[in-house]
This record gives structure tokens, C-alpha cells and sequence, in this order.
């Protein structure tokens, strides 16, 4: 069964990605839980995120676009990245997210993957 990894971070945790200080400590928990899953065999796909000040959010009202910089809502924690992974149970997807970084600073959300639509017409 595939869950999604939703890693939310703090303000805090975005910056220290690029602080010269805390870089190596933040990056390497993200390798490390990255390869556990790798060699475990249950990464489906994932990706990190530019910090949200990079994010453009896009709403149509009444027919017309509005375009805002920044994420849609001002909060604590703001999406950072996420994985597919591929285990038996939500128990499983579960452990897997506890030992993510963000899951100690932050929170990591865990949804089930909808399975594929089938093709129109068949």
C-alpha cells in the first residue's frame, strides 16, 4: 500500500538548511533517514522544497486569476517536501514518518495514495 509523507518544517528548520552552522547537522538526519528508506526498499518518490517565501499561490474568484507570493496561509509549519512510500500497512507508514527529521521539530502527515483513475473509455 502507498502512503504519502507529508514533512512540514518550522521557520527555524528552513533556516537552517542554509546556515553554515547547523547546515551539516540538518542535512545530514535528512541523508540518513533518506537512505534508511532507501535501503529498506519503500521510497516511491519524493522531493524537498525551496523554503515557502519562493512559493506563488494561484486562486480563480469569479472567473479571474488571482496570483499571491508566497504560500496560501501564514503558519507554524509550512510543507518542506514528501515521499511515496510502499509499505504493507499504516502502521508501518507510520514508523517510517516518526523517524523523519521534521516529525521531531515540526509534524510529518500521513495519507494512503489514491490509486490510479482508470483510463476513460476502458
Amino acid at each position: 500500500m502507498q502512503f504519502m509523507l507529508i514533512l512540514n518544517e518550522t521557520s527555524d528548520d528552513f533556516a537552517r538548511r542554509n546556515d553554515p552552522t547547523q547546515a551539516n547537522d540538518y542535512w545530514g538526519g535528512w541523508t540518513a533517514f533518506i537512505n534508511a528508506m532507501a535501503q529498506a526498499g519503500v521510497v516511491v518518490k519524493g522531493d524537498g522544497l525551496h523554503a515557502p517565501h519562493t512559493a506563488t499561490t494561484l486562486r480563480v474568484r469569479d472567473g479571474k486569476r488571482v496570483v499571491e507570493d508566497g504560500p496560501f496561509a501564514d503558519t507554524k509549519e509550512q510543507l518542506a517536501g514528501y515521499f511515496i512510500i510502499e509499505v504493507p500497512d499504516l502502521d508501518d507508514a507510520l514508523d517510517w514518518a516518526a523517524k523523519a527529521p521534521s516529525a521531531l521539530t515540526a509534524s510529518v502527515e500521513v495519507r494512503p495514495v489514491l490509486p490510479p483513475m482508470p483510463t476513460p473509455g476502458q
